[in-house]
């Protein structure tokens, strides 16, 4: 038996227990007469000494050769500490070392395993076993496990069955790129790696099995951030039989659940906005409303006042930044080339200043009376001692910059409080959007969502105009999960594949089993997917998802632990009847 305790289990009442233990050296401090040494495993830390007194003269000679990361097993009697450490939980006690076992040795790590740590993400990446050994990936990890157990165990009990799809799949086109899979047996042809279990989700629903689950790697080719990886997780769900207006009850209840289980935050409402309120009024589809600093449109305040830069546009919109009057110039001009950036790309930033004795200071004052300013801070809610910011230009791109300078300072003024939980349901998105470069609609979600009943009319006379009966789950500002209630119906779907601009041989190449399935008697069904490493890191604390997963990839997709995407041997290319192509010339 390796261990009798683990390293996080001895209290003051094991005083002279014999015990075994196994683990890391987290460190060592030789006094030379005595030897501390720190055991460290998942659970914890336990002290050990090794003395010349008390100690076997060889064990203890063993003891001073010990170095950081060695795997040891001990063998010891729990003495109480002279010096107690109340910050330890086995800090009253330590184990007096009688025998001593090398299980392995180490060399020194290239950063240290300490919760702060002086090495850098790239080289915590390609070491990420060593990263996982510190407290905080540890944790993270941990963590994930109980938010992954607590889904399970809720929809279980709501009567969902957990049901395993493919992985090995057909390309189909579903929004970002596919990861495809070339075929051995098959020369010429691919598998595609599922970007979600869609289609098969909706089949298990033609199929009868009524609710399904399945936490599931979903796999997309796209461009990475902070929160998004090649491959990720999903809470897949599907039920049958139902409305939007179930779907969103029951995954509230899913969402309340965690809140309540993980956190102990108990959240009573989870309101509901239409795409076109939140575009309007956050300039983006999955606001954070933790905060205010929502859209006041100034166009009939602001324009015919001779000031060109707003009579010439579109859309003239300010927020009002709560206790901001007291920025200095020199941080008003970083405002202003913070906004200027390529990343945000707008041309210049108004601001006016509500003072607390009741005046207004702006950079327009040659334009507008102090009259006209303080019609735009009633319009914006804006107080005595707040800042109104103001940009213009084209509509839907004012709004998109907006909404990146109310975030940016959110974050500066410590608005976004991670320990606190605002979820939003965001409805009625449209059901299509019209791409210039192709001149051709685009599913907003994907070809399976169901239009509003209402609105199917439209289709033929009006087909930008058809909302979606859809609906995204956003929590803090960021999208956690998104569905719809979907087409069952062959010939509807059939409309929409035509919209889309497939023709009948295309969508039946692409989807041909999922329209035959619809002609045996599909029921009405909708459903939910949640990104499970996004809501696992926003209810960690945290927006970026990388330490919750335990082996992630970089900002370019690699995996720079063991080193994939890698070549393959002239062998295996030949097996799978494939040639690369010399790289291009950049």
């Amino acid at each position: 038996m390796f261990r009798t305790h683990h390293c996080g289990a001895l209290r003051i009442e094991d005083l002279k227990q014999s015990v075994t233990l196994s683990g890391w050296v987290q460190k060592s401090r030789n006094k030379g007469f005595i030897v501390w040494v720190d055991l460290r495993d998942r659970y914890g830390i336990t002290q050990l000494v090794f003395d010349e007194e008390r100690t076997p003269k060889a064990v203890f000679e063993k003891a001073q050769n010990l170095g950081r990361e060695f795997v040891i097993q001990i063998r010891g009697s729990v003495i109480e500490r002279e010096s107690k450490n109340p910050n330890m939980d086995t800090g009253a006690v330590e184990v007096l070392v009688e025998e001593l076992t090398i299980l392995n040795e180490a060399q020194t790590p290239p950063f240290t395993i300490e919760n702060q740590t002086d090495g850098g993400e790239e080289l915590r990446m390609q070491y990420r076993y060593l990263d996982i050994r510190r407290n905080p990936v540890k944790e993270k990890l941990i963590f994930r496990s109980q938010v992954s157990m607590a889904v399970r165990n809720y929809l279980t009990n709501a009567g969902f069955i957990d049901v395993e799809t493919p992985y090995l799949i057909k390309s189909t086109p579903e929004g970002a790129r596919d990861f495809v899979v070339p075929s051995r047996m098959n020369p010429g042809q691919f598998y595609a790696l599922p970007q979600s279990p869609q289609t098969f989700k909706q089949l298990l629903m033609v199929g009868g099995l009524d609710k399904y689950f399945q936490i599931v790697k979903c796999f997309r080719d796209e461009d990475l951030r902070a929160d998004r990886q090649p491959e990720f997780t999903q809470i897949d769900c599907e039920m049958t039989f139902v409305d939007q207006e179930s779907i969103l009850n029951q995954f509230e209840g899913l969402t309340r659940h965690l809140l309540k289980e993980i956190k102990g935050v108990e959240v009573s409402e989870f309101p509901r906005m239409t795409y076109e309120e939140a575009m309007k009024i956050y300039g983006n589809d999955k606001p954070d409303i933790r905060f205010g600093m929502t859209f006041a449109e100034l166009n009939d305040l602001a324009q015919g006042k001779g000031f060109g830069v707003f009579d010439s546009q579109e859309l003239v919109v300010g927020i009002a930044v709560p206790g901001a009057a007291n920025y200095t110039r020199k941080e008003l001009d970083a405002l202003i080339d913070w906004v200027k950036r390529p990343q945000i790309g707008a041309k210049g930033l108004i601001w006016v200043k509500c003072n607390e004795d009741g005046s207004y200071k702006s950079s327009v004052d040659k334009f507008f009376t102090p009259a006209d300013l303080s019609g735009w801070a009633e319009r914006s809610g804006a107080k005595a001692g707040d800042l109104l910011l103001v940009l213009s230009g084209e509509a839907k791109t004012t709004r998109t910059q907006l909404s990146a300078l109310r975030m940016e300072l959110a974050e500066r003024l410590g608005l976004r409080k991670p320990e606190e939980f605002a979820p939003l349901w965001i409805t009625d998105f449209p059901l299509l959007e019209w791409d210039e470069e192709t001149q051709r609609y685009h599913a907003m979600h994907h070809p399976f969502t169901s239009p509003k009943p209402e609105d199917l009319e439209k289709l033929t006379t009006d087909p930008a105009a058809v909302k979606a009966n859809a609906y995204d789950l956003v929590l803090n500002g960021n999208e956690i999960g998104g569905g719809s209630i979907r087409i069952h119906d062959q010939k509807l779907q059939a409309q929409i594949f035509d919209l889309l601009g497939f023709t009948k041989e295309e969508a039946q190449a692409q989807f041909g089993f999922l329209m035959n399935a619809f002609q045996y008697g599909a029921p009405p069904h909708g459903g939910i997917a949640f990104g499970l490493d996004r809501l696992v890191a926003l209810l960690g604390g945290e927006e970026t998802i990388r330490d919750f997963i335990a082996f992630p990839k970089n900002n370019s997709g690699r995996d720079v632990m063991i080193d994939a995407p890698a070549s393959i041997d002239a062998v295996q290319l030949e097996e799978l009847a494939l040639k690369t192509l010399p790289k291009k010339e950049e």
